[in-house]
């Protein structure tokens, strides 16, 4: 049995996460700006009024978790909204900076001493933060957020190292969720089963790599 903690865990692929974790009888602590009643049902720690978006949420996660030994974060808090060369709106493309990319860089530093080595960490992105990748322009915001949360996780596999802290970069899929409108390719319970068995996999060997949850290999 593993500590798993789970950021944005109210809804959508976060939700399924703790669903799944929870079957496996695993212990799971599900952070949220506002818990929901899917997530109440699960019976999960809910830990709740946690906001990624801003800097005081390192002292309280801290405050919330002291003493609690980690072995898996996901960092899997994140908004979308989309943005055209017709429609900058920079307000909403810097909400999208603070969530998607400084969002798992706050958990993560708040939480490194909940960590140990063997535990690891995964951040959540999308293969829309791939620059080789695009082929379609647009969503300025999103793409950006979701490239800068990709140098991110490569800086903490780095640092973490020799700590014996890995690091993943995850991709979803094209989920079915709130998010998305639900159009999508894939279910969440289909996505999240590919997002555990990546994690279940992640070692220090292969720490840094930017992975689709098919297991996929993703360029940068």
């Amino acid at each position: 049995m593993s500590t798993y903690v789970i950021t944005g865990a109210n809804r959508g692929i976060g939700l399924e996460l703790c669903k799944q974790l929870s079957a496996r009888d695993h212990d799971v602590i599900g952070l949220c700006r506002q818990s929901s009643a899917p997530l109440e049902t699960l019976g999960v720690r809910v830990e709740t009024g946690i906001d990624v978006s801003r800097d005081d949420v390192i002292p309280l996660l801290r405050e919330r978790l002291a003493g609690t030994s980690i072995d898996v974060l996901v960092n899997n808090a994140g908004i979308l909204s989309s943005e055209s060369l017709d429609d900058l709106d920079f307000e909403r493309m810097r909400r999208q900076f603070e969530i998607n990319s400084l969002g798992p860089l706050r958990v993560s530093s708040a939480l490194l001493d909940n960590l140990s080595p063997g535990s690891k960490i995964g951040i959540i992105t999308s293969r829309m933060g791939s620059i080789s990748d695009n082929s379609s322009g647009s969503r300025y915001g999103y793409r950006m957020s979701k490239a800068a949360v990709n140098a991110t996780g490569v800086s903490l596999a780095r640092d973490l190292h020799d700590r014996g802290i890995a690091v993943a970069l995850l991709h979803p899929g094209f989920v079915r969720t709130d998010m998305t409108r639900h159009n999508g390719l894939v279910d969440p319970s289909e996505s999240v089963a590919g997002l555990l068995a990546r994690l279940d996999e992640l070692s220090l060997d292969n720490s840094g790599s930017f992975w689709h949850m098919n297991g996929e290999s993703l360029p940068w």
